[in-house]
Formats: structure tokens, C-alpha cells, sequence
């Protein structure tokens, strides 16, 4: 096979910021010389990585991620630490809903750090809810498709201790200025927010008061800049909000509960 050094030029002629550690996953997924070829042409016209490998990881568990799914991001570990702090924190087994769940790796990281979780996930993408179906299949979740809580069966009424959302919230009009690998391989469904990128979050937060159990909890990862937006929504549906960030994950989230909650 072509040495790392020489993957890793490909890859960096490219324009791939970690190209040596690109060329050591590439290197490791290959059958053979023609497979490494393969790959790393598919990586080198720009096609994200993960679904070249047809994996990422999220807070060190791996999971399956198809052509044309979204792709976890780093940053949404800070919406999963939550999520398993507020799971662990319940009396009984808890109810998790993963709400706009792409491939599904958030509910699936919650469910592998917090013992006996019921997992719900809704997706209403076909193709990522298939994905995702794969990816919940070994922890027993159900994966739900459709457009929201159109798509829960009432069972699930006043049941959901945590739910969580990585809903799309780029501004319809800064899609264009997106990376090539999100705005060309990913679907537009995952990443539109809305004229002000708080279309979906909105929606989630206003009919979420119905789903969940006393005491139960609403995370939305979301910008810096839509913070206020974001808590606004929360507000509006009754909700009493805080925020977590994360500095070196550039990442944010909005908790919020029907009742009043007492910060971390």
C-alpha cells in the first residue's frame, strides 16, 4: 500500500486540514491497494469523511453514518453530557426522545452511558431514518419517521423524561456559505433553520410541554448568537431555561423544564 506520508499529500493537496489523520483512518479501512484508491479519491473530491469511512464517533462511540446522512458533530458531546446527567438523574427507567436525530448518535451515546433507557428517535428524512433504525437496532430503540411529534404514537404522552434535539438551526440564507462537505453531501432538511435559523427549534419547544413527564427535561443544542432566540422559544412555551456552553467545543445548549430547575 502507499505509505502514510503519501496519502496524507493526496489528502492535503486536497484541502483536508487533518490530512495525517485522515491517511491513518483511510489507511486502516482499506482491504487492499485498490480500496485505498477508492477511498481516498472519494475523500480528495471533497466527499466528508465519515461517509467515506461509513462511521463517526461521538464521545468515543462509533456509529453507522450513510451517504447522504448528516454528520455528527464534535460539539454536540456538550448536548449528550447533559443529556446523560439529567437520564442518570431520574428515579426510574428513563424515557429518552432524540427529536430531528439524523443517524441517530445522539440517542444511541445517551443510551450507551445510561443503563436501561427507553429510547425513542424521530427522523423524517427516509434515508437517515434508516440509518438511524440500523444504529438503535442493538439497544433496542424505536426510530420514528415523520415530521416531529406527528410521528410518536400517544403512547409516549407525558412519558419522556429527556428530550433531546440537534435540530437544524443554520439561517436559510447562509446555506450557500456552508463547507462543501455539509452543504454538498448532507441533506438540506438537516441544516435550513428557517429565516433566522429557529424555525425547527421553535416547533420542538412549543409542542414538547405534552410529551414530557413531570420534572422532565428539553435540550436544544443551538448557536451563541441564537441564544436569545432560542430561550425566547422556551419562554414562550412556558418552559424555565439556562444555558451550558463549552468553550472548547464551541458549543451551546438550552435546557429547559416545565417546572423550575435549580442550575448545575
Amino acid at each position: 500500500m502507499p505509505s502514510r506520508d503519501a496519502v496524507a499529500q493526496r489528502l492535503r493537496a486536497a484541502g483536508c486540514v487533518f490530512a495525517e489523520d485522515e491517511a491513518d483512518l483511510l489507511l486502516a479501512s482499506a482491504h487492499d491497494d485498490d480500496d485505498l484508491e477508492v477511498l481516498v479519491a472519494q475523500r480528495a473530491a471533497g466527499r466528508p469523511l465519515e461517509h467515506v469511512l461509513g462511521w463517526a464517533e461521538l464521545c468515543g462511540v462509533r456509529v453507522h453514518v450513510d451517504d447522504g446522512v448528516f454528520v455528527p458533530r464534535r460539539r454536540s458531546e456538550l448536548l449528550v453530557r447533559e443529556a446523560v446527567r439529567l437520564a442518570s438523574a431520574r428515579s426510574t427507567t428513563p424515557v429518552v426522545l432524540d427529536l430531528c436525530c439524523g443517524c441517530g448518535a445522539v440517542g444511541v451515546v445517551v443510551a450507551t452511558f445510561v443503563e436501561g433507557v427507553e429510547l425513542h428517535a424521530v427522523e423524517i428524512d427516509a434515508g437517515s431514518a434508516a440509518c438511524a433504525r440500523r444504529n438503535l437496532a442493538r439497544l433496542g430503540g424505536v426510530v420514528h419517521e415523520g415530521d416531529l411529534y406527528a410521528a410518536l404514537p400517544a403512547s409516549l404522552r407525558r412519558r419522556v423524561d429527556v428530550l433531546v434535539a440537534n435540530a437544524p438551526y443554520v439561517p436559510s440564507d447562509e446555506i450557500a456559505f456552508l463547507p462543501p462537505e455539509a452543504r454538498d453531501f448532507e441533506p438540506r432538511v438537516a441544516l435550513d433553520g428557517g429565516p433566522e435559523g429557529v424555525d425547527v427549534q421553535r416547533r420542538i419547544v412549543e409542542g414538547a410541554v405534552e410529551w414530557l413527564s413531570p420534572g422532565g427535561h428539553v435540550l436544544v443544542e443551538t448557536s451563541e448568537r441564537q441564544v436569545p432566540l432560542t430561550i425566547a422559544a422556551f419562554e414562550a412555551a412556558g418552559l424555565t431555561p439556562y444555558v451550558v456552553t463549552d468553550d472548547d467545543l464551541a458549543a451551546c445548549v438550552v435546557v429547559g423544564s416545565a417546572v423550575p430547575v435549580v442550575r448545575p
